[in-house]
């Protein structure tokens, strides 16, 4: 299937409302995709007790944790490089290698007898991961006419949504009648069958000039994300030596800072591995500073509920997944119905009382009490499940929308690399305010539950105090143009088949 690039003349038509033909098995395809390996990557989170019991791997819960650490950490590393990747490959290509990795890395996971195979095939799991979302979310860029965006972005926020919910959901349940190998067994099947559809179904695209690939930047772009990813990973963790959180962090920052120099130097000649000209584009930078605080927030309180439902208000397992479970269902069921609105109305009707429904969940959670009814609990995640439901699928379209069909690609690579980046830092943050607390409380002799909760209080304090920024640039948002100019300084040929959109 081929996208034209739009000459002038063509750009003064009205958009088309229609898939061009094909395009509804491509995005299906890469959507149902998506979802088995989101669906894997939080299917850790509720079997470290598990690995750690199994006498053949032999760890403990630092090591089995390294299993969610390592597989972060490859995602950082990967993303960045996947606009380059989209710039070379066809879609045909890279769906193929990156399901192709994710089948190897999930089989070599189940059959593992040893700790180092298991690591091993989570970060083969991970580098296939990586891959899949920014392709999808590039595809629906290229595919999907402006007036149908939201829609498609809406049901893109329900895999997003559901299947990191439904991933513990699941492990728990293969756990209960079967051993933790079949929880990469189980998924093998799925992600094979999806391999073997894509390689049908999505047509094999006409080769393309190779761009320039900086040997440099990929080093610098993998210590920079990996650097600051792990070492916000570690804040908050006990028995570590001093010089490791503090080199982690700062071999990130430098380097960082190199990739973002060299970048803007690469990006005159097209030739950067991240193009960060999509910053020039202010609805995107906007829609980014938005999506990274929301993410945050999310990934930080997603991380404290848990300990405080478990170790302040006494709670099971099960009743903790229960409590946390329908606000995730909610933001991805009501994803298509937000999509559809934002084609309607725009996002400011929607995001703007998403962001002030976030705003009051985050103060609703600094009341909480040891003796708060569990109800309760469930009703503040509920409600801020509600805000993000209104919040994300328009983000994600406002913010590719806003961007050339050019840096497409590379918009998606930004976008997923900020979630990371900033579903580390809320973490980080979340654990770092509440652990500091705590330790204080408890040095003057208050009980533990008591002590955890205080110190998740002054987390959600200070998560609300900084979500007004988010609730702020929200007011900058507007619906982009149904054609964005393309701002390269050298005029592409017209009728030239855009990257990877076959």
């Amino acid at each position: 299937m081929q996208i034209d690039t739009q000459s002038p003349r063509a750009d003064a038509r009205p958009a088309p409302e229609r898939l061009a033909p094909g395009g509804a098995v491509i995005i299906a395809t890469l959507l149902v995709s998506a979802f088995v390996v989101i669906l894997n990557e939080t299917a850790m989170n509720v079997a470290i007790s598990t690995l750690v019991a199994d006498p053949v791997l032999g760890i403990d819960e630092r090591a089995a944790q390294w299993l969610t650490t390592a597989f972060l950490l490859t995602m950082a590393i990967v993303i960045p490089i996947t606009g380059w990747l989209m710039a070379r490959f066809t879609t045909r290509t890279l769906f193929i290698a990156a399901m192709s990795a994710f089948v190897l890395g999930t089989v070599l996971a189940g059959i593992a007898s040893s700790f180092p195979l298991l690591l091993l095939g989570r970060v083969i799991q991970a580098s296939g991961t990586a891959v899949v979302f920014p392709l999808l979310m590039t595809t629906v860029m290229q595919l999907v006419p402006p007036a149908r965006r939201g829609a498609f972005m809406g049901t893109i926020s329900l895999v997003i949504s559901v299947a990191p919910a439904l991933g513990p959901t699941v492990s728990g349940a293969i756990l209960q009648v079967a051993s933790w190998h079949f929880i990469f067994l189980g998924v093998a099947p799925l992600a094979l069958i999806m391999l073997l559809v894509g390689a049908r179904s999505l047509k094999r695209g006409e080769a393309q000039e190779p761009p320039h690939l900086d040997v440099v930047s990929i080093p610098l772009a993998g210590f920079g994300f990996g650097g600051l990813v792990y070492g916000l990973s570690l804040i908050g963790a006990a028995d570590l030596p001093a010089w490791q959180l503090p080199t982690a962090l700062g071999v990130g920052v430098v380097a960082l800072t190199l990739f973002i120099l060299r970048q803007r130097r690469l990006q005159r000649t097209d030739d950067a591995l991240l193009d960060l000209r999509t910053f020039r584009h202010p609805l995107f930078t906007a829609a980014v500073v938005v999506m990274g605080l929301a993410m945050a927030a999310m990934f930080g309180t997603l991380i404290m509920l848990p300990l405080i439902l478990q170790d302040s208000m006494g709670l099971e397992p099960i009743q903790v997944g229960l409590i946390t479970l329908p606000g995730a269902l909610l933001t991805g069921l009501l994803g298509p119905v937000v999509g559809n609105l934002y084609d309607r109305w725009g996002p400011r009707p929607l995001v703007i009382p998403g962001a002030l429904i976030v705003l009051t969940a985050l103060v609703l959670y600094t009341q909480l009490h040891i003796s708060t009814p569990w109800y309760l609990v469930l009703a503040m995640q509920v409600t801020l499940s509600l805000g993000f439901a209104f919040t994300f699928p328009p983000l994600f379209t406002v913010s590719l929308g806003a961007l050339p069909k050019h840096l497409y690609g590379h918009g998606s690579a930004v976008l997923s690399t900020v979630q990371q980046v900033a579903g580390a830092a809320g973490t980080a943050a979340f654990v770092t305010i509440m652990a500091t607390r705590q330790a204080q409380l408890v040095a003057d002799g208050v009980a533990h539950g008591e002590a955890l909760l205080e110190g998740a209080r002054i987390a959600f304090m200070g998560a609300a105090a900084l979500w007004t920024i988010g609730v702020i640039a929200t007011l900058w948002l507007r619906k982009p143009a149904d054609v964005v100019p393309d701002e390269r300084e050298h005029v592409e040929h017209a009728g030239a088949e855009a990257p990877s959109a076959h």
